[in-house]
């Protein structure tokens, strides 16, 4: 899509955040006349942008420049149907997302994964599993860099691994990958999305310009995630942890095989994962069969296995400290992940839980918790909300701070139980995001094992 030019055009971007600068400066060098609006006063990268020629417009969105523009630019954190972008359209404004942006001057392919849960560690392991394949990676998207920075440096030999989110997806018009896959589904994201349908048609979108050269990975063992991929175009290729049709990537005989009616291909021994919890395993079955259908060799795909510990914030053993283990899981921010990594444990459990709400249902936690958990801690703006959830399963302890909850929980969970912050919430209304909430916790269980 090289022809796609923006030169000498009105583009705004809204929101000033990593992907709103990436996709700004980016927009500047291929000759846009640029501005940039956030309804902050001020932000980190405002005197990097002033330099770059982009203009700025702070503590406000105006509508008129919204409606002069020729294009806008979207970050993920702009819902979609803000009145204001309404009413740009309703002017006759094209809107794009930064990551459809970006996607329109890539001279790679792109491999991009979503799913409710897992998207990280899985984008992650597929470009490491590419990389020591010796291929030329770029890994980004909702996951660190954003694609807008790997606009510059992409060529024809380049594979760009993706993480989009439905925010980003729901912005898309020509996005196409060449291996798109969705690991699992379920609700999430209720206080922006309208509706589970409207989520679930955001996700399928990575599907939407995908032709018969192109693949489609999808999880066997998630009904609602099949479901979405049968409307793909594409080749379609299945993985499955405990599932998996005639053809595909699963578990058996104690390694991640490729099966097929006729043969099994070990791909990877299980004793090479360095991952807890079933849930994170199915994260690198499911980069098994990506990077499978990349070319990666198995030898490839073991020594990248081997050489990845986890991701911050998900599944992170912080501390073994005086016969307890501290797990910090604060991506888990919807409740089937917190769910997932309750059940990652038998027993001697002392999950803390709760921060802003948003949406699905909190009693799935109930039986998960009933064989495992001595108790709860609850935090944030839903502690009554975990506590009338999970009333007569559990005991549920309040607190008011992540530090009065890390010291109630290791008193709940001594002499040989487990802390888990598995908060299945979302961050905003104690701490900047999910990352500061797990760094913030591990500062806490720092403190209590007398070491930073």
């Amino acid at each position: 899509m090289s022809e796609f030019s923006v030169r000498g055009r009105r583009v705004v971007v809204m929101g000033g955040g990593r992907s709103g600068t990436a996709a700004a400066l980016l927009l500047r060098d291929r000759g846009a006349d640029v501005t940039l609006t956030d309804v902050r006063a001020e932000i980190a990268e405002g005197p990097r942008l002033r330099e770059a020629g982009v203009t700025l417009e702070l503590g406000y969105h105006d509508s008129r420049t919204l409606r002069a523009a020729d294009l806008i630019v979207t970050s993920p954190g702009i819902p979609w149907r803000f009145p204001l972008l309404e009413d740009a359209r309703e002017a006759g404004v094209p809107v794009v997302g930064e990551i459809e942006l970006a996607s329109r001057w890539l001279l790679g392919p792109v491999i991009a994964i979503t799913g409710t849960k897992g998207k990280s560690t899985t984008t992650t392991l597929v470009g490491r599993m590419l990389q020591s394949a010796g291929m030329r990676v770029e890994v980004g998207g909702n996951l660190g860099t954003a694609l807008s920075l790997q606009v510059p440096t992409s060529t024809t030999d380049s594979v760009h691994v993706v993480e989009v989110s439905s925010f980003q997806l729901e912005a898309t018009d020509t996005f196409h990958p060449w291996i798109a896959a969705i690991l699992n589904f379920s609700p999430d994201h209720l206080d922006r999305h309208a509706s589970v349908d409207e989520y679930a048609a955001a996700k399928q979108r990575i599907f939407a310009n995908q032709d018969d050269r192109d693949w489609t990975v999808a999880n066997f063992g998630d009904p609602a995630a099949v479901s979405l991929a049968t409307t793909s175009r594409a080749r379609r290729a299945w993985f499955g942890l405990d599932t998996c049709p005639d053809e595909g990537v699963t578990v058996a005989n104690g390694a991640i095989c490729y099966v097929t009616p006729s043969s099994r291909s070990p791909l990877i021994p299980l004793t090479a994962v360095r991952l807890i919890g079933r849930h994170l395993l199915a994260d690198v079955v499911a980069a098994a069969a990506i990077a499978r259908l990349a070319g990666v060799t198995a030898d490839a795909m073991v020594r990248a296995v081997e050489g990845f510990g986890g991701l911050e914030h998900a599944m992170e053993l912080v501390a073994d400290h005086r016969g307890v283990r501290f797990i910090n899981d604060s991506k888990a921010t919807n409740v089937e992940s917190a769910r997932c990594a309750i059940e990652s444990f038998d027993h001697g459990l002392v999950p803390i839980i709760g921060g802003r709400f948003k949406g699905g249902d909190l009693r799935e936690l109930r039986e998960p918790l009933r064989a495992r958990a001595r108790a709860v801690v609850a935090i944030g703006e839903a502690r009554e909300r975990v506590r009338e959830a999970l009333a007569g399963v559990v005991e549920v302890r309040p607190a008011e701070s992540m530090r009065e909850a890390v010291d109630q929980a290791f008193a709940l969970a001594s002499p040989d139980g487990i802390v888990l912050l598995a908060p299945a919430c979302a961050s905003f209304d104690m701490f900047v995001d999910y990352a500061e909430r797990g760094r913030v916790f591990k500062q806490e269980v720092g403190r209590i094992a007398g070491r930073p």
